[in-house]
Parts: structure tokens; sequence; C-alpha cells
């Protein structure tokens, strides 16, 4: 699953982590491929790597409710007190792996050519995602990511914590696009978008089909819904235009 993480304490990002199994990090560039970092940083990085990988391990064998903070702390082989500097809550340690998406969205409108509406490139973004299967679109069959999906879904307190992390998305994105009022009225109607989209694509997923038979809906799903949001509750346009 090839989600970054991200200290949700202090904002210091993690490198990219390759799954809700073992990931790997980056030692010479940020995880968006920007300027190197320096050896404590990598550390750092590595350091939340670990433990994440120790505690969702745990988490897929035993359940998220039945796994204590001390014996994940004791797997990863450092203390409960370094762990919450790291973590600062339990679900943390799963959730980190959609930190580093808080601000996707509004990287993709901030980076758009002149000639693109915000809109335009959020839908390009989100249709290359399921082309390429990315797990953040819900078009993912790598059973890691369903098993990792199915304990993030199947967890409350998870489902109530990943609120969180999307509210920041959307005053993210309501940044990249202005500030004001609609701004931050159509920011969260695109995050609501996107989060059901994904969804609706996992739930199919989960449900028995293959990423490749539900490709074809979730494309159509799509531009349906950016089609909605371009023309607001009244008679959808074609699909695209």
């Amino acid at each position: 699953m090839v989600m970054n993480g991200e200290n949700p304490a202090n904002g210091d990002r993690s490198g990219p982590a390759s799954g809700p199994g073992p990931g790997s990090v980056s030692g010479s560039a940020s995880g968006d491929g920007s300027a190197p970092v320096g050896l404590r940083e990598r550390k750092k990085r590595l350091t939340y790597q670990a433990v994440s990988d120790a505690a969702i391990t745990m988490f897929l064998e035993r359940g998220f409710d039945k796994v204590s903070v001390a014996e994940v702390a004791a797997a990863a082989d450092i203390s409960k007190p370094t762990l919450f500097r790291y973590f600062p809550a339990k679900e943390d340690l799963v959730l980190h792996r959609f930190a580093d998406h808080e601000d996707e969205a509004a990287r993709v409108v901030t980076a758009r050519s002149r000639d693109e509406t915000p809109l335009d490139a959020l839908r390009r973004h989100f249709l290359d995602g399921l082309d390429r299967r990315d797990p953040v679109t819900g078009l993912c069959d790598v059973p890691q990511v369903l098993a990792f999906l199915r304990l993030l879904y199947g967890t409350p307190s998870l489902v109530a914590r990943l609120h969180a992390y999307q509210g920041r998305s959307e005053a993210a994105l309501a940044r990249a696009l202005g500030g004001g009022l609609s701004d931050r009225l159509a920011a969260g109607q695109i995050i609501a978008v996107l989060r059901i989209l994904a969804l609706e694509n996992w739930r199919r997923i989960d449900a028995g089909e293959s990423a490749d038979r539900v490709y074809a809906g979730a494309v159509q799903a799509a531009e349906e819904a950016f089609v909605q949001l371009r023309t607001g509750l009244g008679p959808p346009s074609r699909a695209g235009g």
C-alpha cells in the first residue's frame, strides 16, 4: 500500500510505506522527491516505519483492540513513552499511513497547469489513480491492502480517527482553492466525493470482485461524480463534459 506517513503531533513526514506490512524508507530524499534529508531525519523516518510495521502486523494477526500499546512498544524495542512521542494515539499507528495524503488534493490543485481548472485537475488525478490501482482510490485487490482496509473499516475507533485526517484534507484543499466560504464549501463536497468513491470501490472488491472487474464501473462513477460536482444538484450533463 503506497502511503506515506507523518507524525500527527508535529508534521514530520516519514518515508514511503510499501503497505500494511513491512515498508521501506528512502534514505536520500523526502517522500515527494524534493530536497535530500539529513541522517537524523532518516533515522526518525525509519523509526516511524519500524514501529508502525510492528503494530500493524500485530493488529492484523490479533485484532486492533486485542493488542496493547505496551505490546507494540516491546515488539519495536522502544519504551511506551517513546512510542507516544511518535504516535500520540494508538490509532495513529495505523492511520499515519494516510497522513501524507492529507494535503494530496491541495497539492494537485496547486500544481495544476494554468489552463486547467481545480476540478479538472482533481478529476484527472483520481482517474489516473484508478488506472494505477492506487489504494487511496479503493481500487486495489492486493491481499495486504485488503487486509489493511478490513482492519481499518472494521475498527470503529480507527474509522472515527480517519475522519480527523479527512477534515484536515478538507481544510488544506480549501486553502488551496482560496480560503473563502465558497472554497470551504467546495472543498467539503470534493473530499466527500473522493471518500465515497474510494469506499464504494473497496466495498465491491471486499465482496469478491477483482480490481480489473470493478475498474470500468469505478471510472464511470467517478465521471458522474465530477459532473455532479460541476452542476450541483441540477440535472447531470454527460460524463466527462
